[in-house]
């Protein structure tokens, strides 16, 4: 076993959580809360009531005799709420918290973790990824997923949201898994069985807003004057607050031994602050000593760099690229695509040299200006052709394959998992799922009715076709289970996969360790056809790709590594070539 192996089934026990229910032993609990504009709270323990005292700090503070599994919330001002940072949270978002120990989770399955140039990932839905929607489900699927050549997975975020089924950007209680997808040791073992087949796995954590219902937080802990999309802004100048996400960060890294973090729209978190939270929070994870590396990726739509360029975050989710390969294959150019449809070849050129496509460019007013990215390594880019985003938030939810021939989509596919950058698919892209990934929820009464009027306002057909289906209704939900019907189809793309990830596992990823730099040229070779060559340290990575026609001259095969069609005859067609410089 590796001397770090060993160590992996440690953890660091250094960092003191400020909020919610901690056990210190012997019996004995902490409970904390942030009120510091209420008079008086106290923790509701079962049927005891036990005051708390308050510190200069805001915090409310009381240490009692209590024992795992045992009912409690806090009476704030004499009204009863749960325990915003539950670690557990058994029942509704509104019903009183159960106590939980995450930290005493008996690990064994030592783990290393994996450098990030290795990362394959391929994103996941808890809910929809079976027909369970459980984690005890999800646990039979891994061995496939790694068998294929994936050596990572992102879960979509897995905090306690309203009702039932949901995206899980609604979360309200952040530190305890939703309760329909299992318990918090469900969740650890989904994790030690991810990692027993050498998965990574990653969070999507969501940092820049709550769920319209059931956050119950102290008014103070959002902005008076600043919004979000969502409503008031989440106040960062507060340390409480930075020490709210800051422990539920940590718990993540910590107690469920994950391997990194996605933070959704970081743009969308207003901090004025020096030092910014994100860089606070990066140097805070960059301090653990969990045995493992870590690694923390954004989407951050305003394209900037400065988080990467600290060396805090290892990448970003690069819609660009996204952006450019969809419109080029489809043809679309409704809304945010408009920008992108005036010349999706010269965009794709760009996200091939460049990773990101905004550099600050006069792209129109739907496009944010952006910042050169030339200088990163291909690394620090997450590069899709395909996303729960860019599936669900389409009216129908329909995926790629379903909108432009197979052989198109298989065309990207190579590209993707052949270029140097870091790819992802979507959960069933490895078996060309066809199925819709729909956006759903679980609300009642006004919020219900709000988010079907929202929906179809904001995300009504741009061809004027059906509207989108009724995101409150269980059979959406089910509707977007993965449901592989056709074996034969499955298997010819799982055979495809395999054999791409061979390939970059072989070829490609070597050229990358360390955060390689690599002098990129790309050249349009026809319309709808590139050559793009990455030339790293000792060797150079060639790509000849068909997106639509063939190139003007007839390209040089002689050397290809591997050959999707004919690059000289199919419109759809690509071929991959190593050499030395």
């Amino acid at each position: 076993m590796p001397q770090n192996a060993a160590a992996a089934l440690a953890s660091d026990h250094s960092h003191d959580f400020a909020w919610g229910a901690v056990p210190e032993g012997a019996g004995r609990w902490r409970f904390r809360i942030w009120a510091p504009s209420a008079h008086a709270a106290a923790v509701q323990l079962g049927d005891r009531t036990e005051p708390m005292t308050k510190g200069a700090d805001g915090f409310f503070e009381a240490r009692l005799s209590a024992q795992v599994g045992d009912s409690y919330g806090f009476l704030v001002d004499g009204a009863f709420i749960p325990d915003p940072a539950a670690r557990r949270q058994t029942g509704g978002v509104h019903d009183a918290s159960t106590l939980a120990d995450p930290a005493g989770y008996r690990w064994t399955t030592p783990w290393a973790g994996r450098p990030w140039h290795e990362a394959v990932v391929y994103e996941l839905h808890i809910g929809t990824f079976t027909e369970e929607g459980t984690f005890r489900a999800a646990r039979t699927k891994l061995a496939e997923i790694a068998e294929l050549g994936f050596t990572a997975i992102e879960i979509m975020p897995v905090a306690s949201f309203p009702g039932q089924r949901g995206w899980g950007y609604d979360g309200v209680l952040l530190f305890a898994p939703h309760a329909a997808y299992g318990t918090p040791e469900d969740m650890q073992a989904f994790v030690e069985a991810a990692q027993a087949v050498g998965l990574m796995v990653f969070l999507d954590v969501v940092y820049n807003h709550f769920g319209s219902e059931g956050a119950y937080l102290a008014p103070d802990f959002f902005h008076s004057e600043k919004h979000t999309p969502w409503g008031r802004a989440i106040d960062f100048s507060q340390p409480a607050v930075r020490q709210f996400f800051t422990d539920n960060a940590l718990m993540w890294l910590r107690d469920y031994r994950l391997d990194g973090l996605r933070f959704d729209a970081v743009h969308e978190i207003i901090d004025d602050t020096h030092p910014a939270f994100m860089v606070e929070l990066g140097q805070t994870v960059r301090g653990l000593d969990l045995g493992r590396p870590i690694h923390l990726i954004l989407e951050d739509e305003r394209n900037v760099t400065f988080l990467r360029d600290t060396g805090l975050y290892d990448a970003e989710w690069n819609d660009d690229f996204h952006h450019s390969v969809h419109v080029l294959l489809t043809g679309e150019n409704h809304g945010h695509l408009a920008p992108v449809a005036v010349d999706p070849m010269a965009d794709l050129l760009l996200a091939l040299r460049d990773g990101q496509v905004r550099q600050g460019q006069d792209r129109g007013k739907a496009s944010p200006p952006g910042e050169a990215s030339g200088h990163l390594p291909p690394t620090a880019f997450v590069n899709a052709i395909q996303t729960h985003d860019q599936i669900g938030n389409r009216p129908q939810g329909e995926r790629l394959i379903t909108l432009v021939p197979q052989e198109a989509t298989e065309t990207a596919y190579a590209m993707l998992m052949l270029c140097p950058f870091i790819p992802m698919i979507f959960m069933g892209d490895e078996a060309g799922e066809t199925t819709p990934f729909y956006f759903f929820a679980d609300y009642s009464g006004e919020l219900a009715e709000m988010t079907r009027e929202g929906r179809v306002a904001e995300f009504g057909s741009p061809s004027g076709g059906t509207a989108p289906p009724d995101p409150i209704a269980p059979s959406t939900f089910r509707a977007s289970r993965l449901q592989e019907a056709d074996a034969a189809h499955a298997a010819h793309w799982r055979a495809l996969t395999r054999e791409l990830l061979g390939l970059r596992a072989a070829h490609v990823v070597p050229l990358l360790a360390g955060g390689a730099q690599a002098n990129a040229e790309v050249v349009q070779t026809g319309p709808r056809s590139v050559r793009a060559t990455w030339a790293f340290e000792e060797k150079k990575l060639t790509l000849h790709v068909n997106l639509g026609a063939v190139p003007d001259q007839e390209p040089d095969r002689a050397g290809a590594l591997f050959s999707l069609r004919d690059t000289g005859t199919d419109p759809y067609a690509l071929s991959i070539e190593v050499s030395g410089l």
